[in-house]
C-alpha cells in the first residue's frame, strides 16, 4: 500500500474522530438503507445501536492507525473476518457495508472528502475487506 495513501486515509479519519457518534449513525443508517436484511444482524434498540457505533469506530480507528504496520494488522483483520462469519455476515455484505463507509465519509467530510480521499479509502477498504474474506470463506 503506497505510503500517500495510508498519509490520505489517517489524515481525513482525523477529522472523523470529532464526530464518530454522528458519523457511526450516519453509517448504519445508510447500511440498513442500502440492505435493510441486514438490520437483523445488528441489536435493537437506541442504547444498543450507540454502543454498537462506538465498536465500530474504536475497529475502524485502529484499522485506520493499523495501515502504517500491515504485518501486523493482517491477523487482526483475518480474526475479525472470522468473528464476523459467526455474525452471519456474508461475503456479499461487504461491498454493501464498503458504499455505507463511504457514503458516511462524504457525509461527514464534505468538501474534505476529495476524488484522491475517496480512491484513497475505497483502495485500503478494499484491501482490508478481501483480508476479512479470505481468511473466512
Amino acid at each position: 500500500m503506497e505510503a500517500k495513501t495510508i498519509t490520505l486515509v489517517q489524515e481525513s479519519f482525523k477529522k472523523v474522530r470529532p464526530i464518530a457518534d454522528t458519523a457511526a449513525t450516519i453509517f448504519y443508517n445508510k447500511l440498513f438503507e442500502l440492505d435493510p436484511e441486514l438490520k437483523p444482524l445488528f441489536p435493537s434498540g437506541e442504547e444498543a445501536m450507540k454502543t454498537q457505533g462506538n465498536k465500530l469506530m474504536t475497529m475502524l480507528g485502529a484499522a485506520v492507525a493499523g495501515l502504517s504496520d500491515l504485518d501486523a494488522l493482517i491477523p487482526v483483520l483475518e480474526g475479525l473476518g472470522k468473528k464476523h462469519v459467526g455474525y452471519n455476515v456474508k461475503e456479499s455484505h461487504y461491498s454493501t457495508v464498503g458504499a455505507a463507509l463511504l457514503a458516511t465519509l462524504e457525509a461527514g467530510l464534505g468538501g474534505d472528502f476529495t476524488p484522491e480521499v475517496k480512491d484513497a479509502w475505497a483502495g485500503v477498504y478494499q484491501t482490508m475487506s478481501s483480508v476479512m474474506i479470505g481468511a473466512s470463506y
